[in-house]
């Protein structure tokens, strides 16, 4: 179920790891998220073990990098999300979502370390078919 939060109703206390300025759009500061999805994530960070730094979470159909776009990506359907993580820790979250059901990641792991991340969609049929999971892609 997709839920539209603010500040004020950010259910911290379900999602004790991620605030929602993480998950907000970074330009428009709308936040739909699946909260499914939310529950998967917060899943992820607690058998990581380690803190998951969110480089875009929800993103608006009129963000910048979605304006951009021929057609709306996972993100403004909120059930995606990009973590800034390289090296080892990079294994260990992919391995986690691999086993969580995560169905869609993209992986970016060239070019400087502060510019490597993974992408973790659950994108599924009833919200939009144009998306064939699972899939795994790089940037």
């Amino acid at each position: 179920m997709i839920k539209e939060f603010t500040a004020d109703t950010w259910p911290k206390d379900r999602f004790i790891n991620f605030s929602f300025a993480e998950i907000a759009c970074r330009e428009t500061g709308q936040c739909l998220i699946d909260l499914s999805f939310m529950d998967k994530v917060q899943r992820l960070r607690s058998g990581c073990g380690f803190g998951l730094t969110v480089t875009s979470g929800y993103r608006s159909p009129s963000h910048s990098v979605e304006a951009a776009k021929e057609a709306r990506g996972t993100h403004t359907y909120g059930v995606a999300i990009d973590i800034a993580v390289s090296g080892a820790k990079a294994h260990t979250v992919l391995s986690e979502a691999l086993s969580l059901g995560f169905t869609g990641i993209g992986v970016c792991q060239k070019g400087p370390l502060e510019s490597r991340f993974l992408h973790l969609d659950c994108m599924i049929p009833y919200i939009s078919t144009r998306f064939p999971r699972p899939s795994v892609w790089s940037y």
